[in-house]
C-alpha cells in the first residue's frame, strides 16, 4: 500500500479549553502542541475543569489572538483581554485525573466568565514549567507534553470524513455540521473518508524543515460535537449518527472521529494552511 499525498487544509487553535476555536493561517509548533492551544481553562471553585459538557454556553465565547493578549467576546458582554504575559497567584487545577500547576487569571476574568455562564468560576493558565504528559501506553517512546487538552498535544481530522458524516446526517433529515464542533488542530484534505484512522505518521513540509507527527489514538467523542457552536443548543444527531458506523473496537466501542497525535520532529517550526503532507499508513 503506497503512501498518500495530501494537504494541510486548515489549522485551528483553541486558546481557552472548550471555548470556540480560531481558524488560523499559520501556527508555531511548540512542546505542548500549537502555540497557545488550550493554555487557559475555566475551572470551578475547587479547581476542576469545566467544559461544554457541563456548560454548553462556553461554545459562544469567541477568542481572537492579539500580539499581547487573547481577546474574548461573548453575546451581551464587553470584551475580556487575557494577557499573554501576565498572571496572578499560583494555583493547582485538575484536568481529568491530572492535577497540574497553573496560575489564576484574576478577579476580572473570573467575574466575566461567571456572569456569562451564570455560575461561579475561575480562569487558570497552565504553568509553563509544568510537564503534563500524554498517556505512555499510547505514545510509546515519545514523552509527549500537553497543556489543558484532554489528553494529547494535537488532534488530526480529515475533511472527507466530515463530508461523509454530513451525507449520513442528511439521510436522517438532520442538518450538516461544521468541523469546529470536533475541535481539531489540523485538518487534512485529499484523503478518503476515515483514512486518518489507518495512518501511522504524517510529514508536513514547512519552510523550516519537516514536521513529523505520529497518530497514536482514535479520539472518542463525547457530547460536545452535538453542541451547536452558533447557539450553544444541545442535541443528539451527531452521536446518534456516529453510533451507526463509528463504534471503534480499539476503544471498547467508543464512537470516534479524528486521531490524537504526538510530535516526532519539528518543534519550533511553523505550520501553514496549504502545506504539502505525506501520510504513511500504519502497519
Amino acid at each position: 500500500m503506497s503512501d498518500l499525498a495530501c494537504t494541510l487544509d486548515a489549522l485551528y487553535v483553541h486558546p481557552v479549553k472548550s471555548c470556540a476555536g480560531i481558524a488560523v493561517a499559520e501556527a508555531l509548533l511548540g512542546p505542548t502542541g500549537l502555540d497557545l492551544d488550550r493554555d487557559w481553562m475555566v475551572v470551578d471553585e475547587h479547581g476542576d475543569m469545566l467544559t461544554q459538557r457541563e456548560l454548553p454556553r462556553l461554545a459562544l465565547v469567541q477568542p481572537a489572538l492579539r500580539a499581547d493578549a487573547v481577546v474574548l467576546r461573548a453575546p451581551g458582554m464587553l470584551a475580556l483581554h487575557l494577557s499573554v504575559e501576565a498572571v496572578e497567584q499560583p494555583v493547582r487545577v485538575r484536568v481529568w485525573d491530572d492535577e497540574v500547576k497553573a496560575y489564576d487569571m484574576g478577579a476580572l476574568a473570573a467575574q466575566w466568565f461567571s456572569d456569562f455562564l451564570g455560575t461561579k468560576v475561575r480562569v487558570a493558565r497552565i504553568d509553563p514549567e509544568e510537564r503534563r504528559l500524554a498517556e505512555a501506553r499510547w505514545t510509546g517512546d515519545i514523552a509527549a507534553e500537553t497543556a489543558f487538552a484532554d489528553g494529547f498535544p494535537l488532534l488530526v481530522a480529515g475533511s472527507a470524513s466530515l463530508a461523509d458524516l454530513n451525507e449520513r446526517l442528511a439521510a436522517t433529515g438532520a442538518a450538516p455540521v461544521t468541523m469546529p464542533r470536533f475541535r481539531p488542530n489540523l485538518v487534512l484534505g485529499g484523503l478518503a473518508p476515515w483514512d486518518e484512522d489507518h495512518l501511522g505518521e504524517i510529514e508536513i513540509a514547512t519552510g523550516d524543515g519537516p514536521v513529523r507527527l505520529r497518530l497514536v489514538k482514535p479520539c472518542v467523542r463525547c457530547s460536545i460535537p452535538d453542541v451547536d457552536p452558533a447557539t450553544a443548543a444541545t442535541g443528539h444527531a451527531v452521536r446518534d449518527t456516529l453510533a451507526t458506523f463509528r463504534a471503534d473496537a480499539r476503544m471498547n466501542g467508543g464512537l470516534t472521529f479524528g486521531m490524537n497525535a504526538v510530535v516526532v520532529e519539528g518543534f519550533g517550526r511553523t505550520l501553514r494552511a496549504g502545506q504539502r503532507v505525506t501520510a504513511l499508513y500504519a502497519f
